[in-house]
């Protein structure tokens, strides 16, 4: 059975960089065909995509937040992370990361599993 778990900071203050990694255990990050994705779920707000690792290794994300995104991987830790800059207030969310398939580059809602989210307050 495929488990994700995010850890990492759950304070950040502003202008700093979230940086946050999901572990995957029971399944590879490199098995074909799956993408691994980072979300977030602000108060009071939707779902939000963030990005996503394909088991190629190719990165893809969200318009809105592609110029302060970053996602890496470490196959040999079977991880992957989170990398978010010039954090602020409006960027406190619990977030999840999950797997999923291809379709969830163009928005669709394609995931089967989910970490168990965690929470980030943006504070000084």
């Amino acid at each position: 059975q495929v488990q994700l778990q995010e850890s990492g900071p759950g304070l950040v203050k502003p202008s700093q960089t979230l940086s946050l990694t999901c572990t995957v255990s029971g399944g590879s990050i490199t098995t074909n065909y799956y993408y691994w994705s980072w979300t977030r779920h602000p108060p009071g707000k939707g779902l939000e995509w963030m990005g996503a690792l394909a088991y190629s290794g190719s990165t893809y994300y969200s318009p809105s937040l592609k110029s302060r995104t970053y996602i890496s991987r470490d196959t040999s830790k079977n991880q992957f992370t989170l990398q978010l800059s010039s954090m602020t207030p409006e960027d406190t969310a619990v977030y999840y990361c999950a797997r999923g398939s291809a379709g969830v580059v163009a928005g669709l809602y394609e995931y089967d599993y989910w970490g168990q989210g965690t929470q980030v307050t943006v504070s000084s």
